[in-house]
């Protein structure tokens, strides 16, 4: 918006909700309105964009402002206010809120500022259609390029992908180690969220320090990505750090997401274990259908463990302001837990907001959009629901070693140590990783909230 004129921005159109039915049959359509004097919108919106690029433009002094006005709770009142009036198609009164929480928020302040901007932007661009040119302005996505420098920068600073990697690798050395003996020495894993390869290194290892006495470990690695040069990248930070392992041979396909062509390849061989990895993938398919086909072929592949690593939620929230408390409440504890180790001006910090956590959440205010109503994914985020669809369609929980829960809390440990050691008590700090499910399942947590569950499966 920097470079746009003012009289460019007034001949733009934008689309506003409108309302029509109940809370049961809620129905939306969107009729434009083009910018003239007698349009009773047209003020608000444009002072609205102004505000908020004001707020982007990080001006320091800003910073502290709920700390020292303590207006941390006036500030969620009111962001949840402008939640109803969003969802009750209250356009006029929705833009006086936004412009309001514009001129609290900021991007460099305390975490409860941060997470609200977020919020602030997917519930203006849920005014908009997708076609105006001002959802676009709110809605612009990352780069390739910064989306993997803010996963790359979450992944070292916070314990949560790590938790979820080296939980499912520790379970599927073990499923492999049951199996393994001189004519059963390959591992085949199938991962449905590749997400750049990050978890396999310490797998590698591993299996690498468990081969003895000549005998080599042949892993074959079969995992779905987003494009052909994440696939391409991923495999040749793979292949070259596996060459670094004599004792081991490593394998790598990709298979673009959505595509089930190659999956014959993924077939089991003879004397080779099997093991599915489905971390942070059944939540982010966009419908129920999606789930079940998804969990039909992971049955159908025999595997001796599947892995299972979600966000944590309440019960299947479907309408749109019980959804948006739970992500309120998760994601306000995701950025609190950045501020236990990253400065507020962190450039590092603002880049695990903006290109990975920002994007998250604006994404979930917006997928039930009326312009494409199948990309309505079901929020199950629940431990009991995830259980409930798994056993359906033929899996059994497993119990998960005691190794799996010590490794977990000396990651905490070590973070702890670090990262951030003067924050927090005990081992990891605020963050918390304790057993559910009679020991099926681990669960990470950040003070009272729980973030993630790591649970294994069999096939029955």
């Amino acid at each position: 918006m920097e470079n746009i004129e003012q009289e460019g921005l007034l001949s733009l159109s934008l689309a506003v909700v409108s309302d029509c039915g109940g809370e049961k049959s809620r129905k939306r359509k969107r009729t434009m309105l083009n910018f003239n004097p007698l349009n009773p919108y047209e003020g608000k919106i444009f002072h609205l964009l102004q505000v908020r690029e004001e707020m982007l433009k990080l001006d320091h002094k800003r910073k502290g402002v709920v700390e020292e006005d303590g207006k941390g709770v006036h500030l969620i009142h009111l962001l949840l206010i402008t939640a109803t009036t969003v969802d009750e198609n209250n356009v006029s009164t929705a833009l006086e809120n936004l412009r309001e929480l514009y001129q609290t928020v900021s991007l460099i302040g305390n975490s409860v500022q941060r997470v609200v901007t977020y919020f602030a932007d997917g519930l203006a661009a849920r005014l908009l259609t997708r076609k105006s040119p001002f959802y676009g302005m709110i809605m612009k996505e990352p780069t390739a390029k910064e989306e993997l420098t803010a996963y790359t920068c979450l992944y070292r600073v916070s314990p949560y992908y790590q938790f979820a990697h080296f939980t499912a690798n520790q379970a599927i050395l073990e499923a492999f180690e049951r199996e393994y003996d001189v004519d059963n020495n390959g591992l085949h894993v199938i991962d449905f969220d590749l997400s750049y390869g990050f978890q396999w290194p310490s797998l590698i290892q591993s299996l690498s320090e468990k081969a003895a006495g000549g005998n080599r470990i042949f892993l074959r690695l079969t995992g779905y990505g987003r494009t052909l040069e994440e696939l391409q990248e991923t495999e040749t930070r793979l292949v070259s750090f596996a060459r670094g392992f004599q004792n081991l041979v490593f394998e790598f396909q990709g298979i673009l997401r959505g595509s089930n062509s190659n999956l014959v390849h993924s077939r089991k061989k003879k004397n080779e274990t099997v093991a599915v990895n489905l971390c942070f993938h059944l939540n982010n398919l966009i419908n129920s259908s999606m789930i079940s086909d998804s969990l039909k072929l992971v049955e159908s592949l025999k595997p001796s463990i599947v892995i299972m690593v979600e966000q944590e939620g309440s019960r299947t929230p479907r309408s749109f302001l019980s959804r948006f408390m739970e992500s309120l409440h998760y994601y306000a504890a995701m950025f609190d837990s950045l501020d236990d180790c990253l400065p507020l001006e962190s450039a590092e910090r603002l880049s695990i907001e903006k290109n990975h956590l920002g994007k998250e959440i604006k994404n979930m205010l917006s997928f039930d959009k009326v312009e494409d109503p199948m990309r309505c994914p079901r929020y199950e985020k629940n431990m009991e629901t995830w259980r409930g669809r798994m056993e359906s369609h033929g899996f059994v929980g497993m119990k998960l070693s005691s190794k799996c829960l010590i490794q977990a809390k000396l990651l905490l440990k070590i973070r702890n140590t670090h990262y951030c050691p003067l924050f927090g008590d005990g081992e990891g700090g605020w963050f918390r990783v304790f057993e559910r499910d009679e020991g099926k399942a681990i669960s990470l947590g950040w003070q009272d909230r729980c973030l993630l569950t790591a649970s294994a499966w069999h096939c029955v």
